[in-house]
Parts: C-alpha cells; structure tokens; sequence
C-alpha cells in the first residue's frame, strides 16, 4: 500500500510545475502582480470540466461564509481558491504531492487569498486534522487513485462535524470494460483504482453517508470534450493555457485515451452531495 501511494505521489510531482505555469501566464499576456482566480481557471482546475465542474458541484453544496472546508486532493488549488472567493469561506486543502501544494501555495499569494486558503502536504488516508474540524468536505476526480476506498470515505466522515456535507466528484468504470492507459490520472493501471457508480455509492453509504443529490454526467461531458476536440481541429497546437501545461507532453496521449473510453461508455462522471449522518 505504502508503495502504491508513493507512486502516486510521484505520478503528479515531475519538478518545474510552477515556472510552467507561471511562464504560461506570462506568454498570455497576465499580469503576475494583478492575478485572478479567473486568469489561472484554464491552468489550475485539474479534474474533468474543470471550471464549469467546480462552479455546478459549488453551488450544489452551497456553502456559507462561515463554513470552514477541507479540499481533499486539492490538486494546485483551484477549486480552493473558487471556493474561498466566490462564497467567503475558509479552506483547507491537503494533497499527497509536494510539488502541488508548493505550487497551489503560491498561487493563492498571487491572487491574495492567502489569508482564507491554507494547503498542506498529507493522505487523504490519514488527513492531518482532528475529528470534526470541518463543517463541509470537497473532493474531485481524487478516488481514482485511492485503493482503500472505506478508509478514505471513513476519513471524510470522521473530519466532518456531525451534519456536515461533502461534496464529490468522482471518475467511475463504466459497462464498457477496461480503459486504456495512460490517463490523466495513472500512466499504467497499478495506480488506477476505478469502481462503479454502485459500488462508489455503496461505500459511501456504509461510511455513514447519506445521499442528498446523486447526478450522473457522463453525456453532458462526453458532449463537451467532443465540442473541445472539435474547436482544436485544424489547429497547430492547444492554447496558450490549459491543463497540458500541467500534464506536460503526455496530454494528447491521455486525452485520446480519455476520449475513447468515454465513447465506448468504459468510464462515468458522477457528482454528489452527501450528509455526514
């Protein structure tokens, strides 16, 4: 197990993330000094249709300004930083790779959200704060690469106060059989952990989680990626900003991969609001 996490680790933590990015931003003309969260939005949301996810799964959970928030798996903190911004709240993000958390780090310095967004380096196995220290949880595109699923589901329980809700947003295998690799998120299939909407639910459920909204995405981003593809037909190369900036020369790979196994129905989209009972 230990080696599986620390392969995952390094699977996201090549080195240099943080000057690509900042170099992305300054070939498209951003002004470092004076950064937005909506300047970073094509470079730090690293999950399935980044920014329009956060902001649906955002408003399903519908936080308040008073509301303290753990984002498991916090990536280079975009969804983070959406959150504190957008509703006025505090958040915690931890994530498993270094590099990440330096990088969301020092990001959220340059849009001045420093003084409402904290990240720190740890498992969402073991996530590094006291039973009920959060009033709301958040988590997207994460579980893939969790083989314990009932321990990180029963972390997310035991760090929310009773009543608290979680909100997630959760690759799932789908009907159509085993996918390619790699992918975004696993280079070959020993850090890959997909289960079904079936079981995803289950384990939940079993963690003392009760189902406020469960919706199913799969079509509406299969009908976007083919929109994306389509946009990027003819052209010489993606745009300026993007998540290849983050992924690094794998991304056209990966998003073939991607884009057939969600053709042939081999992977689901899920996002959820959850009360921890």
């Amino acid at each position: 197990m230990h080696d599986r996490i620390q392969d995952v680790a390094q699977h996201y933590g090549k080195g240099g993330l943080l000057d690509r990015m900042l170099a992305a931003l300054t070939r498209a003309a951003k002004d470092l000094n004076r950064l937005t969260i909506d300047d970073l939005a094509p470079i730090d949301e690293f999950h399935s249709r980044r920014r329009t996810a956060t902001a649906e799964l955002a408003a399903l959970l519908a936080p308040s300004a008073s509301d303290r928030i753990i984002d498991i798996g916090s990536g280079v903190g975009g969804p983070s930083r959406y959150l504190a911004a957008t509703y006025g709240c505090g958040v915690s993000g931890v994530d498993l790779t270094q590099e990440f958390v330096d990088t969301a780090t020092a990001l959220t310095k340059l849009v001045g959200l420093s003084d409402r967004v904290d990240f720190r380096q740890g498992s969402a196995l073991d996530l590094p704060f006291p039973d009920a220290s959060f009033d709301l949880a958040w988590s997207q595109n994460v579980a893939m690469n969790i083989q314990d699923r009932a321990r990180y589901y029963a972390e997310m329980h035991r760090v929310l106060k009773p009543g608290g809700r979680l909100a997630i947003q959760d690759v799932a295998q789908g009907p159509g059989g085993p996918i390619d690799f790699p992918v975004m998120w696993a280079d070959r299939a020993e850090i890959s952990f997909l289960r079904t909407p079936e079981e995803t639910r289950s384990l939940l459920e079993a963690a003392g989680f009760q189902v406020q909204h469960w919706i199913d995405n799969t079509d509406i981003a299969r009908a976007e990626a083919a929109a994306e593809r389509a946009r990027m037909t003819g052209t010489e190369g993606p745009p300026i900003l993007g998540i290849h900036v983050v992924v690094g020369p794998s991304f056209r790979e990966k998003m073939r991969n991607a884009g057939k196994a969600q053709a042939e129905d081999r992977l689901r989209l899920l996002n959820a609001v959850l009360i921890r009972a």
